[in-house]
């Protein structure tokens, strides 16, 4: 699936045949929409992808300039000149007459190399690892762009849940604050309890709020991922289970170092830089090239014509040591790819270690919190239950309506970043 979008892609970019939809046209209001969707619209309208698509179009374009070397070079030249002699004397080579003359030239010639001691080859290499440079660049996009969709989207029902246990803490701190009243009315409690009551309600409120605007934002990302700026209101399909996941840090390794593709760009990068260092090098050696011409030449019709045809071996004895700064140069271009590489294997290292620890974290967190959130369940009932009969203060049903938000807060938090973490690894070995 991913190959076929790229290649579609960029057959798109290249033909210049450019889809007249955007994300705006496939999502439509009410629409409920499940993450490959999502990936789906990312892949097909993120314009981030689009601005590696048209650098993989003018790497292809320079690569059939580096191919023209192959063919004969045609040239057309036309020119007409008038001369006269404003004074003369007596000079016998001057022009035919006073009023001087026209001439009119008219050339075709042709021109081909045949042999640079591989120069031409080593350019087309270069250009063709370029080729394949941009086109793993490409790919790498589209796995960082889906990545931020998954993020994305898990982030927004995790927000979404977390918005849903505010408001039930809200609902919680109003039925309190109903008990309180009522028992205030009757003689039994306090004006005391009915204050705590409208303050635990007044903050669960202020708690709500702050949610809802960690809602919105979260689906400012996930439109922001997919390249959407419809004003369309859609859902998503919620998934909260998280699918078990085991992999070790080699085998991870062994993945990312086979998969990624921004190591494919540099590993291609690389071997163009060689290859660019070898071309410097053969700047040494001289070029041989064939020519050929017919020309129509004269100062008066009919033109005089005639042909021409040679060979040329041209050697650049000295240039002002120009070849010599350019092999040091593409030398150094490829001492700084080398680098790049050994830089972003120690980034892959890292990646893969941090993520597989917050997935062991996530993953020793949700156990945890399964108790921790029966416990605070039982607390809840009980303390609510010793309100109503009279035994229990606003201070127990507080604490307990706090502890019970956390754990499934905590809960909820835990069981988002498992599923975000276990996208990470997957971004860090190069998969979708």
């Amino acid at each position: 699936m991913r190959f076929l979008l790229l290649v579609a892609g960029i057959f798109t970019i290249l033909t210049g045949s450019f889809p007249v939809w955007s994300a705006e046209s496939v999502i439509r209001e009410g629409d409920r929409l499940t993450l490959e969707q999502c990936i789906d619209i990312a892949v097909r309208n993120q314009p981030s992808i689009l601005q590696y698509l048209y650098t993989a179009q003018a790497s292809e374009a320079s690569l059939g300039q580096a191919r023209a070397s192959y063919y004969p070079q045609v040239d057309v030249r036309s020119s007409y000149t008038g001369y006269n002699a404003v004074t003369k004397y007596g000079d016998p080579y001057s022009p035919l007459s006073q009023y001087g003359y026209n001439y009119n030239s008219n050339n075709v010639s042709v021109q081909q190399k045949i042999y640079d001691f591989g120069k031409r080859e080593a350019n087309v290499d270069v250009a063709r690892m370029n080729v394949q440079s941009a086109q793993s660049d490409v790919d790498n996009q589209i796995i960082t762009v889906v990545n931020t969709v998954k993020s994305s989207y898990y982030n927004v029902l995790r927000a979404k849940r977390a918005r849903d246990v505010n408001i039930e803490a809200r609902d919680q701190y109003r039925e309190q604050l109903k008990q309180s009243k009522f028992f205030f009315e009757a003689g039994k409690k306090p004006k005391y309890d009915v204050t705590t009551a409208e303050v635990n309600l007044s903050n669960a409120e202020v708690n709500l709020i702050n949610a809802e605007n960690d809602l919105d934002n979260a689906w400012v990302a996930l439109n922001n991922a997919m390249g959407y700026d419809g004003a369309a209101k859609y859902t998503i399909r919620d998934t909260l289970v998280p699918e078990p996941y085991q992999i070790t840090e080699q085998g991870a390794l062994d993945q990312a170092y086979k998969n990624r593709q921004d190591l494919k760009s540099l590993l291609m990068q690389k071997a163009s830089a060689e290859k660019a260092l070898d071309a410097a090098k053969r700047d040494y050696f001289p070029s041989l090239d064939a020519s050929a011409g017919y020309d129509f030449a004269g100062s008066q019709t009919p033109l005089s014509q005639g042909w021409n045809a040679g060979v040329t071996l041209s050697w650049n004895l000295f240039k002002g040591l120009s070849t010599k700064k350019e092999i040091e140069k593409a030398a150094a271009n490829l001492k700084v790819t080398e680098a790049r590489i050994a830089a972003l294997k120690l980034s892959i290292q890292q990646d893969i270690k941090i993520a597989l620890l917050d997935l062991k974290k996530a993953r020793e967190t949700i156990a945890n919190t399964v108790l921790q959130v029966k416990q605070a369940t039982e607390n809840l009932e009980l303390a609510n239950l010793r309100y109503r009969a009279g035994l229990g203060t606003p201070l127990d049903v507080t604490n307990a309506t706090v502890a019970f938000s956390n754990a499934k807060l905590t809960q909820i938090a835990a069981i988002y970043h498992y599923i975000i973490s276990k996208a990470n690894i997957e971004r860090a070995m190069g998969n979708r």
